[in-house]
C-alpha cells in the first residue's frame, strides 16, 4: 500500500535467496551433501511427514530444500544463529529447511487466519523455536488447529506502529456539520476491503446535506479480474452511478509521509473490510490521533473498544456507517476523546517495541 522512504536502501542491503540460478543450486547440492547423513534424514522425514498439501506445493518441497541450503550456508558465513520469519507460509519452509540441515533457530509469525500460508503447518511450527501470534483469536486458532505436541512456545504480540513516526503535527481539530467532513481509508484495492461500501456511505451523507469528501489510499494487489483490476473497475463504476465522482478520490499507492499527510489532514478514518485480522492501516490512524470508524472482526476487537477508543460497526452496512458519521457530528467533545484514547491504547499495547521485545525475549530464551 505504502511506499516506504527507506526500501531502496534496505534492497541494497538485502540478501535474495531466489530466485535460484544453475550455480546456486549446484552449491546447494553440495552444501546438502556435506551436512552429512544425519541432516540428510531429518530433511527426508519431514518432506515424507508433509501433509495438507497440495499436489503443485509438495513438488515445491525438494526447491525449498535446496533454497534452505542456501540459507543455511549464509548464515554460517555471516554469522547470524537466528532467523525470524515474518510469516507462516514457504518462508518458514525455507528456514524450517535450513534448521534441518544443521542451520540456525528460526521463528515464525502468524498474521491471519493459518488457511492464507498453505499447508504442512505442524512442520513449519514443530521445529520453531518460538512464534510470534497477533490476536486472541489466532492463538485459539492454532491450539485447535495443531497438537500441543507441535507447539513451541508461543508469544501473543501485534504487528506495532512506530508511534514516534505516526504522531500528529499540529492539534486535531473536529469537522464542523457544515463544513467539508474529510474521510480517509488506507487499504488495497481488494474486494476483501470493501471500500464500495465507503463509496455508498458518501452518497448517504451527501444525501442527508453532509458533505463528506473520501480518499482512499491503496493500490490493486492482483491483476485477476477477481480481486485486482476487476474490483477497480467495479468501485470507478460505483463512483460514477451514485455521481460522487468529485466526493471520492483513489489516490493509488502513496509514500508513508503521505499517507501520514492524508491522516493528518482527514477528520475520520474510516476501514468497511469485511475481515480484518487485526489492523495496521487503524493503528496508525490511532497513533495520529484519528477517531476511527471500522467494521467489526474478531481480530480487530483486540485493538478497538467501541465508543471508546473508536467505533466499530457491522460489515456490508454503509447505512450504520453513514448513521454513525452523523451522531458524531453532533458531539465534537466525544470526537476528540475517540483520537486520545485510540493513541493512547497504541502507545500502550500495539507500539513496534511491544513486538520487538517479544522477538527480543523469544530468541534471549532460545539461545
Amino acid at each position: 500500500m505504502a511506499q516506504h522512504s527507506w526500501a531502496s536502501e534496505a534492497a541494497k542491503d538485502t540478501h535474495y535467496l531466489f530466485p535460484i540460478g544453475v550455480k546456486s543450486i549446484a552449491k546447494a547440492f553440495f552444501y546438502i551433501l556435506m551436512s552429512g547423513p544425519a541432516a540428510w534424514w531429518r530433511s527426508v522425514k519431514s518432506i515424507l511427514s508433509s501433509s495438507e498439501l497440495t499436489f503443485k506445493e509438495r513438488l515445491q518441497l525438494p526447491g525449498l530444500l535446496l533454497i534452505g541450503s542456501n540459507l543455511k550456508q549464509w548464515a554460517q558465513r555471516t554469522g547470524v544463529e537466528h532467523i525470524h520469519v515474518h510469516s507462516c507460509a514457504n518462508s518458514a519452509h525455507v528456514a524450517m529447511f535450513a534448521r534441518l540441515l544443521g542451520g540456525p533457530s528460526y521463528s515464525i509469525t502468524l498474521h491471519g487466519p493459518m488457511q492464507d500460508y498453505g499447508g504442512n503447518q505442524a512442520e513449519k511450527w514443530r521445529h520453531a523455536s518460538f512464534a510470534i501470534i497477533i490476536t486472541k483469536e489466532l492463538v485459539g486458532e492454532v491450539k485447535n488447529k495443531l497438537p500441543a505436541c507441535s507447539l513451541p512456545p508461543i508469544h501473543l504480540a501485534p504487528m506495532g506502529v512506530n508511534t514516534d513516526s505516526f504522531r500528529r503535527s499540529s492539534t486535531y481539530l473536529p469537522p464542523q456539520r457544515d463544513q467539508q467532513v474529510h474521510l480517509v481509508s488506507c487499504g488495497r484495492l481488494n474486494f476483501v476491503k470493501a471500500h464500495d461500501d465507503l463509496v455508498r456511505v458518501v452518497a448517504l451523507l451527501r444525501d442527508k446535506g453532509v458533505k463528506a469528501h473520501l480518499r482512499i489510499c491503496g493500490a490493486a494487489d492482483s491483476q485477476s479480474a477477481t480481486d485486482g483490476t476487476g474490483y477497480v473497475d467495479s468501485l470507478e463504476s460505483l463512483i460514477a452511478e451514485l455521481g460522487v465522482e468529485c466526493s471520492v478520490d483513489l489516490l493509488g499507492s502513496i509514500s508513508e509521509e503521505r499517507v501520514k499527510e492524508e491522516l493528518e489532514n482527514a477528520h475520520f478514518f474510516c476501514l468497511a473490510s469485511l475481515k480484518e485480522p487485526l489492523g495496521v492501516a487503524t493503528m496508525e490512524a490511532m497513533a495520529m490521533e484519528m477517531p476511527v470508524i471500522v467494521t467489526r472482526s474478531p481480530g480487530v476487537l483486540d485493538l478497538i473498544e467501541s465508543g471508546k477508543n473508536g467505533v466499530l460497526v457491522e460489515p456490508r452496512s454503509p447505512t450504520e456507517f453513514a448513521e454513525t458519521i452523523e451522531n458524531l457530528l453532533e458531539a465534537p467533545d466525544a470526537i476528540e476523546s475517540l483520537g486520545k484514547q485510540g493513541r493512547l491504547t497504541v502507545l500502550q499495547r500495539f507500539s513496534s517495541k511491544v513486538s520487538a521485545k517479544a522477538i527480543f525475549d523469544g530468541v534471549r530464551q532460545t539461545s
